[in-house]
């Protein structure tokens, strides 16, 4: 609210509330236009200016006035040169400046920018859900079609049951029920048909005595009357009433003397002939008709008293809808119903059918390690309420979706007569290994050796020599990094198949899975070098595998090769060579000159004959994997050596918690194969995932048993590692975890995520890193894998502040991308060296450094004058050293520091000085803090910071 005042008017306005804006510059000008009978008005014409990018809303301009207004003149009238009108609320209304409207510009960029992030997230999430709704609905479908399975099943079983019960039931009522014989068909034909719904007889007694009105041929007891009518006759009433007399008849008699008679059960209704025409009943005949119970067609009028039969029933009451199609008809022959039956079996037995216990069918019950009550009650076909009221007895209390144990199963299923078969999860990989061979299906195999030794002492040069070829020079750094797997033809006709391993200290896995798949070891030591700390782990593998050792010793041809040496060193390992009376092959060769390697091919084929190495070709293959890869145009590839049998393209295979179908098999050379026999290494194409090396392959029959196989790997795994990431908690006590958080409080974590070309290199890159830290700093990787950095890797360094490390991989076009929009930083490396060396360097850089204090001199405080507005200042001599200006100062007074802080003032003479020497005097005041005395001693020093280094 604002007031105005015009030096014209006296009287005190106040303008109304205004809300404020952001308008467009508006340009405004007057228009006088011209009409007919000289009428003329003036019109304001705005011009308004568009920012550029801005997408806020136009707001209209606050105008002078004007009567009857009409739209705007067109741009291209020019402005007469009157100024432009005032707005009536007194506001001048400006152009925005060229930074304002950057300002407004950033502003709505930056909005814009969160809006898309937000949405982003949004999608994500949503997407997420979807994926999860998804797997549930799929979820909740193979449960309900389970559970329709197994009640069809058990339909079935009950119907089966209710059949053979009803068979039974009928085998032993016949004996009681004779089938009466049939009338033979020239016979004369009754004046009075059965109706059709009554195909049982009456008692014979009851209906010999009833007058009949026409004559009848005699009628065996029981017989039924077969229903005769002509083609083309009336049909029979649609109503159970006999017809009317015209006298009456006198009542049935009853033989109260004869016994009663047991119950008869009611012969199935014979279907009418089509081929015997009935007798058309006429006025003296009685009428065929559908009889109630009690009575019977030609018996007493309607409304006599009928005695009770002592007999069940002999008419029975048609069900469903009666048409003349039904009534006439014989394809739809009726039969009794089962709750009919029960109905008559309980009359007859005076209720006593329901309290016969029921048979039960004992099975064999077969119990998993855990089950739930509901399963359990399924599989012994018994009522879960019956298992639910045992447990009750023994003092649990379940509901049937409760799992319980496998103990606990067996005494339910056996307290309620089931045999009992446990059963484990691991019992799905039995019989996937080690099956014994016969002797007469082995046939010879080519020896696996293993080439190991230290770093840079010569195996792939040694092997290269052998195989001539020339993968040395393709490898980066000098060094192999890889796992790799030959066969080589030797020149006595064998062949042999060699693994070299890496000999960085960091690749200790790969070489014991190389250990654990040889035949014979190779020991690779340089003439010139000895034996060093990896020679020695090669060793250990060696023994800890329990192969025989062949020793090569390299680099003869060098001038400073000392084969003695190496010999004199293996013997503090117990490696004990033929030349000094030991057990131990040990050859010189020259991996660059080529000297004794047909020396060395025959000292290998001596040991493999000397092993007699044999294998069953004819059998489903098993073999380890030695190196496995995510390959962008292929997928995951896995480098396998078939031990037993033959592999061959089209087999399913299963390694570790992956499976697939083969779909292709390439040998060390490139070129593709149909089968690999024992001993081969092979690259294998198929896997639905990247194996892990080291893990065993075997090839199963179905895709079924893959997948039960790979599913219980997969739950052993991820309890693994869920008992890793809780097993430090589990089973211990409040303060010991406190301790532990107070303790790894101010730890700081170096977090990254890695991604190689084999699994090998990850596992050596992961493991090394562990171990790089101490107490202060740890790496910690997030995540590790096979294949090209992702997007998804890059999201999750971005959420945890990590950086990306690829080692001979490199990152998709997106995940690049994504990678400069987020800020993460993706480093290549192709040589462990460097990769590690880089992490040791970052993380050396989170270490806290370390303080160390340089002294400088002393000095002697020998009086204390105060200044104002300054404070104290202390007169002192200096006794030794020299005192800089902003020094660290401690003030010792009696041997004991009172206070410690920084020298705020130095003077010398009035004047400012940087620095005083011994011998001279200066004032000094400090910082914030003004209790000095005289004779204090001041003790100046610098304080130096030193990086730490892991």
């Amino acid at each position: 609210m604002s007031d105005t005042k015009t030096p014209g008017d006296k009287t005190l306005t106040v303008a109304p509330p205004k809300t404020l804006t952001l308008k467009r510059p508006v340009e405004q000008s007057t228009v006088r236009q011209s009409f007919s009978h000289g009428r003329s008005k003036q019109v304001v014409v705005e011009v308004k200016r568009r920012v550029a990018g801005s997408e806020v809303k136009e707001q209209p301009v606050a105008r002078a006035p004007q009567p009857q207004v009409q739209q705007a003149a067109p741009r291209t009238v020019p402005p007469t040169p009157t100024p432009p009108s005032r707005p009536s609320s007194g506001m001048l209304l400006r152009t925005l400046s060229e930074d304002e409207k950057d300002a407004r510009q950033r502003a709505l960029s930056d909005s814009r920018g969160r809006e898309a992030e937000a949405r982003r997230i949004a999608e994500d999430e949503a997407r997420a859900r979807a994926l999860a709704a998804e797997r549930e609905r799929q979820e909740r479908e193979s449960a309900l079609a389970r559970q329709r399975e197994e009640e069809e099943r058990r339909r079935q079983e009950d119907d089966r049951k209710r059949r053979a019960e009803s068979a039974a039931r009928q085998r032993m009522d016949e004996p009681q029920a004779p089938r009466p014989p049939q009338p033979p068909r020239d016979a004369t034909p009754a004046p009075q048909a059965q109706p059709e719904s009554s195909a049982s007889p009456s008692p014979a007694p009851a209906y010999a005595q009833a007058p009949r009105p026409a004559p009848a041929g005699p009628r065996p007891d029981f017989a039924p009357r077969t229903p005769m009518r002509d083609i083309g006759a009336r049909p029979p009433r649609l109503d159970s009433r006999p017809p009317r007399l015209e006298t009456p008849r006198p009542p049935r008699p009853v033989d109260t003397t004869a016994p009663a008679e047991p119950a008869i059960t009611r012969p199935t209704r014979q279907a009418p002939s089509t081929a015997t025409p009935r007798s058309r009943p006429d006025d003296g005949e009685a009428r065929p008709a559908f009889r109630r119970p009690g009575g019977f067609a030609g018996g007493p009028p309607r409304g006599a008293p009928v005695p009770a039969p002592k007999t069940p029933k002999v008419g029975e009451k048609v069900r469903g809808r009666l048409t003349l199609s039904t009534a006439t008809g014989g394809d739809d022959e009726r039969t009794r119903s089962v709750a009919a039956f029960r109905r008559r079996v309980q009359r007859m037995t005076g209720h006593r059918a329901s309290d016969v216990a029921k048979e039960r069918v004992m099975r064999e019950v077969i119990i998993p390690e855990t089950i739930t009550i509901q399963e359990l009650a399924n599989r012994m076909t018994e009522r879960g309420v019956d298992v639910i009221r045992l447990l009750m007895k023994q003092g649990a209390m379940h509901k049937i979706t409760d799992v319980i144990d496998a103990d606990t199963a067996q005494l339910v299923a056996e307290e309620m007569g089931h045999t009992v078969k446990r059963v484990a999860d691991s019992d799905v990989e039995g019989g996937l290994f080690d099956t014994p061979d016969t002797d007469d299906s082995q046939v010879t195999r080519p020896a696996v050796v293993t080439i190991m030794g230290h770093v840079d002492h010569g195996k792939t040069s040694l092997l290269d020599a052998i195989r001539q070829t020339h993968v040395v020079t393709g490898e980066a750094g000098g060094i192999t990094q890889h796992i790799g797997a030959y066969q080589v033809m030797t020149p006595s006709g064998a062949k042999v198949t060699f693994i070299d391993t890496p000999g960085h200290a960091a690749f200790t896995a790969m070489r014991a899975r190389g250990a654990k798949v040889t035949d014979v070891v190779v020991l690779v030591v340089a003439a010139d070098d000895g034996v060093m700390p990896q020679t020695i782990e090669a060793i250990n593998h060696a023994k800890a595998a329990g192969v025989p050792l062949i020793v090569a010793i390299n680099k003869i041809d060098k001038t400073d090769a000392s084969p003695e040496r190496v010999r004199a060193e293996l013997l503090q390992y117990e490696i004990q060579v033929e030349s000094l009376g030991g057990e131990t092959l040990e050859i010189e060769v020259s991996a660059k000159t080529g000297k004794n390697l047909d020396k060395l091919l025959e000292a290998i084929a001596l040991q493999a004959e000397l092993l007699d190495l044999k294998a069953n070709p004819d059998r489903p293959a098993e073999g380890t994997v030695i190196e496995a890869k995510l390959d962008r145009g292929r997928g995951p590839v896995a480098t396998v050596l078939v031990q037993r049998g033959t592999l061959r393209t089209g087999d399913i295979v299963v390694a570790g918690s992956e499976w697939g179908r083969v779909r292709a098999l390439i040998g060390d050379t490139g070129a593709h194969i149909k089968e690999a026999p024992p001993s081969l290494p092979v690259e294998v194409l198929g896997f639905n995932g990247t194996p892990e090396a080291g893990d065993r392959v075997a090839v199963v029959e179905s895709e079924a048993r893959a997948r039960e196989i790979t599913d219980y790997r997969e739950r052993q795994k991820r309890d693994r590692i869920a008992a890793r990431g809780g097993g430090s908690t589990a089973g211990r006590s409040l303060a010991d975890m406190m301790r532990d958080l107070k303790e790894g409080a101010g730890r700081k974590e170096f977090p990254l995520v890695i991604k190689g070309d084999v699994q090998g290199s990850v596992e050596a890159i992961v493991g090394t890193l562990e171990k790089v830290g101490n107490d202060e700093v740890r790496a910690r990787v997030l995540q590790s894998g096979v294949g090209g950095i992702t997007e998804s890797d890059i999201t999750l360094a971005q959420a945890s502040g990590a950086a990306v490390i690829g080692f001979n991989v490199r990152a998709h076009k997106e995940a690049r991308e994504a990678a400069e929009r987020a800020g993460v930083e993706i480093r290549y490396y192709n040589i462990i060296y460097n990769l590690v060396d880089d992490v040791k360097a970052a993380m050396s850089g989170l270490l806290a450094p370390t303080l160390r204090e340089t002294m400088l001199g002393n000095a002697q405080i020998l009086e204390i004058f105060a200044v104002s507005k300054v404070g104290k200042i202390a007169g002192c001599r200096v006794t030794d050293g020299t005192i800089e200006r902003g020094a660290n100062v401690r003030l010792i007074r009696d041997n004991v520091v009172v206070h410690e802080g920084k020298l705020a003032q130095l003077k010398r003479f009035k004047d400012d000085a940087k620095e005083v020497v011994a011998g001279q005097e200066c004032g000094m005041s400090f910082e914030n803090y003004q209790d000095m005395r005289a004779g204090d001693v001041i003790e100046c020093y610098r304080v130096e910071e030193i990086k730490r280094t892991l």
